[in-house]
C-alpha cells in the first residue's frame, strides 16, 4: 500500500491566534490519526512560479488513513478553531 501526504499551503494568516488556536488542536489530532510531520515552515528556496508560504508536509499510511484523520471529529474542531484565520489549501497525494 502507498504512502499518502497531506500538503497544506498557506497563502494567509489572517489572525495569528486563531492559527494558534487551531495548531494546538490540529496536531494531536494528526498525530493520533496516524501522521508524522516531515516538515513545515517557511520555504529556504522557492523556483520557477513558487510561492514563499507556509507549508506543511504530513506523511501518513496511506490515503484512507489521512482521509480519516482529515474527517475526524477532533480535526473538524481544529477547523472550527481555525475559522477564517488562514487563507490556504490541503491536498492529500498517494506516494509514488
Amino acid at each position: 500500500m502507498a504512502k499518502a501526504y497531506w500538503v497544506s499551503a498557506y497563502r494567509a494568516v489572517n489572525d495569528a491566534d486563531k492559527l494558534a488556536a487551531y495548531a494546538k488542536l490540529a496536531g494531536p489530532a494528526i498525530t493520533a490519526g496516524g501522521g508524522r510531520f516531515l516538515a513545515r515552515g517557511i520555504p529556504s528556496k522557492v523556483y520557477e512560479n513558487g510561492l514563499a508560504e507556509r507549508t506543511v508536509l504530513i506523511e501518513f499510511d496511506s490515503v484512507a488513513q489521512a482521509t480519516a484523520t482529515h474527517d475526524s471529529p477532533d480535526y473538524q474542531a481544529a477547523l472550527v478553531a481555525l475559522g477564517d484565520g488562514a487563507d490556504r489549501d490541503l491536498r492529500i497525494i498517494e506516494g509514488a
